[in-house]
């Protein structure tokens, strides 16, 4: 018997068969490099939406809750960093359409008006407009980018990991190596940037500064890069796998982020209302609380009562808006100061967190402002809601009244008299709270509203010395079931 040894050019032959194997696969259009192609998504249009849209819609119903109103211009607003032309075009040049879009999206009793006096003097050029209509701002929006820091800093991480086996014994020429190996790499790096965004308020007509009427906010911007990457080593040859990923957060993005946020809070300062409880982990504001401190502390007692009435009845208690601290009020003040923790405070702390508590559910106050208003318009239920008597008119008014030109009250009272308005009682123009707005007759409301629509920038200068007129209980706009100015009217200008 004849014993043949065994064949070593089996592993050879299979060495050859596997390119075979491999153009053979090619013919699948799959595989063929030469096909290579990639798939493109295709993406509908969407609307843009932010965390701050909400938060500014429900500003504007704030204002008409609190009856505040305000008429604002907006500057251009730009980036003075310079960072913008000099940086690659990192953040925007100009962000004045992202401050309209937020001033535009508070609504109620809020008005933008933009500023563009090329287009207004064009059109009196080709004489296609006049001033008859125009809306006189209050207040003035001014601003920019102040801050852009790159690379304030940045952090870096590397992970390593490798094995390799003991050589094996194999006895295989073709076989290039005796080892098996795995290696294992992470590399993270991440850096942060700061951009800060400035606004101010100015006065319209005198175009000075608003005191403390002043925005300075921040937003971090991050850029992340990770690198993963894992190799084999089986007897010589290697295979591996690499991922990276590097993500950049827009920063357009969050400078829209950053103008929304500022634009809900100056506005909000300015009417002096409680805009911290749209905003998650905001503190209250201490300018817009020593100034509702300040204002319940000039109140007479009776207003004192009248304004903490309004604010229990808005808040769902059944109590008379009389300005009498009765047992039915008395026992509403115990059962909130019960439900909000208030604790050893003053009457005026005790208005203020009233006050700020109406921002909770502006469902259901305002619902019940509505009920207190068509209260207030019904002459035959005035006397059971409401009987406090307007509160006095400060001396320093009187005073400021008495020195002044008697060509400018001539001028008022002829106005006055010209456009059909009522002369309005002392006690009663000066007067801000609940009861003051009780005591007006509502024809003296319609009567008002019925004025400003056909106000124009003459008679409008001739409003703002009146108080009447800085007190204006119309609503805006035409919308006379918001009951503008019922409740907590301050006065817009001093």
């Amino acid at each position: 018997m004849t014993i043949r040894p065994r064949s070593r050019r089996a592993p050879g032959l299979l060495l050859l068969m596997l390119p075979l194997v491999f153009l053979g696969l090619t013919s699948c259009s799959s595989i063929d490099p030469r096909q290579v192609d990639v798939d493109l998504p295709s993406d509908m249009p969407e609307v843009k939406e932010t965390s701050f849209d909400k938060p500014l819609a429900e500003l504007g119903r704030m204002t008409q809750i609190y009856g505040k109103r305000a008429y604002i211009q907006g500057k251009d607003i730009t980036d003075f960093t310079g960072l913008s032309t000099y940086g690659y075009g990192e953040i925007p040049r100009d962000i004045t359409e992202m401050t309209k879009s937020a001033l535009n999206a508070i609504g109620g009793n809020v008005v933008y008006i933009p500023y563009s006096p090329v287009f207004i003097n064009n059109q009196m050029v080709t004489g296609y407009s006049n001033f008859q209509g125009k809306l006189i701002p209050d207040v003035v929006l001014s601003g920019g980018i102040t801050e852009f820091d790159r690379g304030l800093e940045t952090r870096g991480s590397n992970t390593d990991f490798g094995v390799t086996t003991k050589p094996f014994n194999v006895n295989e020429s073709w076989v290039p190596g005796d080892t098996i190996s795995l290696d294992y790499n992470q590399e993270d790096q991440d850096s942060l940037a700061r951009i800060t965004l400035d606004f101010n308020l100015l006065d319209f007509q005198t175009m000075s500064g608003v005191a403390r009427m002043q925005t300075v906010n921040t937003i971090n911007v991050y850029k992340a890069v990770k690198e993963k990457e894992l190799g084999f080593t089986i007897f010589g040859p290697t295979f591996g796998l690499k991922g990276t990923v590097k993500k950049v957060q827009g920063r357009h993005a969050a400078i829209r982020l950053l103008v929304q946020t500022s634009v809900l809070q100056i506005v909000g300062k300015y009417l002096y209302l409680p805009y911290w409880k749209l905003i998650p982990n905001m503190k209250p504001d201490p300018v817009v609380l020593d100034k509702i401190r300040q204002d319940f502390r000039n109140l007479s007692q009776t207003d004192k009562v009248g304004e903490m009435q309004t604010c229990l009845y808005l808040k769902g208690y059944n109590v008379p808006v009389t300005g009498q601290l009765d047992a039915q009020t008395q026992s509403a003040l115990t059962s909130f100061k019960q439900q909000y923790a208030v604790q050893g405070a003053g009457d005026a702390e005790l208005y203020v967190a009233l006050w700020s508590s109406l921002g909770d559910n502006m469902e259901q106050v305002s619902y019940r402002r509505e009920l207190l208003a068509r209260a207030l318009e019904n002459p035959s239920q005035q006397a059971a809601v409401a009987k406090a008597p307007a509160k006095k008119e400060p001396a320093k008014e009187v005073a400021n009244r008495a020195a002044a030109p008697s060509e400018k009250v001539a001028t008022r009272k002829a106005a006055d008299k010209s456009s059909g308005k009522k002369d309005v009682p002392a006690q009663r123009r000066a007067s801000s709270g609940p009861a003051a707005v009780a005591s007006t007759a509502p024809s003296e409301i319609k009567a008002a509203g019925s004025v400003s629509k056909e106000s124009t920038p003459v008679n409008q200068d001739k409003d703002r010395n009146d108080i009447a007129q800085v007190l204006r209980s119309q609503p805006v706009l035409g919308n006379k079931n918001s009951a503008e100015a019922m409740i907590n009217e301050r006065r817009m200008a001093e």
